[in-house]
């Protein structure tokens, strides 16, 4: 498909006005100095649709809008650590759906990537806690420190 040069509604009108008058496609063509094929289209569209108006792009519509795309953004510049669910549910709340692979097509086109929460570090307060041998010491009790085992040195 090549690309086509648009007709101005002005030319469109004279056009159906023509062919209402009763000339032939030729004739229009000549006459205004377009390609036969353009003046059939033309009369064909307004003979289905009764219009001369352009169409619309064809496809599915974009569910959100680019200011709904400059906000995710910005909110996921300003937190790095929100995830695309997050996002989801901020939208649903004022009423709009989006689906989790919207917003990472979203962020994935703005050049942000890998919209997924922070894996917990391994290491957590009750993995910190360790015995604290001076203490014991203090307290009286006995360790047996390994290396001094064989020897039968005991520390109290």
């Amino acid at each position: 498909m090549g690309n086509t040069k648009e007709i101005s509604q002005d030319l469109r009108k004279k056009i159906v006005d023509l062919h209402k008058s009763g000339s032939s496609l030729g004739e229009i063509s000549k006459c205004l100095k377009v390609p036969r094929s353009f003046v059939q289209k033309i009369v064909s569209k307004y003979k289905h649709h009764g219009t001369t108006q352009p169409s619309y792009l064809s496809g599915r519509r974009h569910v959100l809008s680019p200011r709904d795309d400059r906000t995710l953004v910005q909110k996921v510049q300003i937190n790095p650590r929100i995830t695309a669910k997050d996002f989801v549910k901020m939208k649903e709340e004022t009423g709009t759906k989006v689906s989790i692979s919207t917003v990472k097509r979203v962020l994935y086109q703005h050049n942000l990537k890998g919209r997924s929460a922070r894996k917990k570090p391994l290491l957590q307060n009750r993995h910190q806690k360790k015995t604290d041998y001076s203490l014991q010491l203090h307290m009286g009790t006995k360790i047996i420190l390994f290396g001094e085992m064989s020897s039968g040195l005991m520390k109290q």
